[in-house]
């Protein structure tokens, strides 16, 4: 918020005046993080094969991880419950589901195809966004050095994870 209301050349209380409270001022950053989110999924989901839903699914998983390297602070923000309780904001709510269910029929539509192994699911789709955002977090709490994976690769290994992953769910 201080580097927000120093961008906007107010005192870092200003942005405090416009909003009933901490909760509601958090979550409007939320909300308009997520609107940005949005958009850059919704950009490479255009670029993606519309029949080919692992390449969509793949697309997906690597605008998100990107879209979180570039942003730290909003991933930040729209993914823990540090800042504000995100059942709070409707809008929030409504848009998780969204995209919940968005990779839900990516995965059922893959499943339809006969792409998938055998398996459930809600498992996949959990685990699917567990590897997703367990990479992003692990870039922005700075573990890849430890991995010996150099910051102009990490983009590189979102990839090739994200690849193994899709490999490992479909048939052989």
């Amino acid at each position: 918020m201080r580097e927000a209301a120093r961008r906007a050349a107010v005192s870092p209380g200003a942005p405090f005046r416009h909003f009933p409270n901490r909760d509601a001022l958090m979550a409007a950053v939320a909300e308009e993080a997520q609107r940005r989110f949005r958009v850059e999924i919704e950009a490479a989901l255009a670029d993606a094969p519309a029949a080919d839903a692992l390449a969509r699914f793949r697309a997906f998983g690597l605008a998100y991880v990107r879209w979180a390297m570039r942003n730290p602070a909003h991933f930040e923000i729209v993914s823990t419950g540090r800042y504000f309780v995100h059942g709070s904001s409707a809008e929030l709510t409504r848009d998780n589901a969204e995209l919940i269910a968005l990779t839900e029929r990516m995965l059922a539509e893959a499943a339809a195809q006969g792409l998938l192994r055998p398996a459930d699911l809600k498992r996949i789709l959990i685990a699917g966004r567990a590897l997703i955002y367990g990479f992003a977090r692990m870039n922005l709490d700075g573990h890849f050095p430890r991995w010996d994976v150099e910051e102009d690769e990490i983009e590189q290994m979102a990839e090739e994870v994200i690849d193994l992953f899709i490999a490992g769910i479909t048939k052989s």
